[in-house]
């Protein structure tokens, strides 16, 4: 009985077979992980928008697993994804977000971050809603340090228009 070696066309073939094999489930297994990492850094892709009893706009989020509270939204239209940062003074965002939106760049000048003094660009937003709050000209800082696919900053010229609270892994917005 003759054997089968290393040049044998049907054992090439089976490799190759294997090699598409192992390719294939790691694409599946990335495209179907893929949602569950991102509802775990966005638990708030749609976030719940209500409204109370006295007519006021309310948007509950939940805390994502990293203790941060994210939620997807929109700037002049355009959707993004935002961070809520009380600890920064404007709304901020990348200067590749600030292109693509076509922002008038104002003022420029050096603002103090977490990571340090940086660059930036002052401009205003003709619109930020979230859920069901909108908000009109809200000021904004462009941040050309910031990467391109970073969430944008929602910082206190939006979040000081809005009555807040927190509990239990919940933060509920109202305006």
């Amino acid at each position: 009985m003759p054997q089968a070696n290393e040049t044998d066309p049907t054992r090439r073939t089976g490799r190759h077979m294997m090699l598409i094999a192992w390719i294939g489930g790691i694409a599946l297994l990335t495209f179907l992980f893929r949602d569950v990492l991102e509802s775990r850094f966005n638990p708030n892709a749609q976030p719940q928008a209500e409204t109370t009893a006295d007519g006021r706009h309310q948007v509950v989020l939940d805390r994502n697993a990293a203790g941060h509270y994210v939620a997807s939204g929109r700037i002049n239209g355009f959707p993004v994804t935002f961070l809520l940062d009380t600890g920064a003074t404007d709304v901020a965002l990348p200067e590749a977000l600030a292109d693509r939106l076509r922002l008038e760049r104002t003022g420029g000048g050096i603002s103090q971050t977490a990571n340090g003094a940086v660059a930036v660009w002052r401009t205003v937003l003709d619109e930020v809603r979230l859920g069901d709050i909108r908000l009109k000209d809200v000021r904004a800082s462009i941040l050309p340090s910031m990467a391109a696919g970073d969430p944008v900053l929602l910082g206190m010229s939006f979040l000081r228009r809005l009555e807040f609270s927190q509990r239990d892994g919940q933060l509920t917005l109202r305006h």
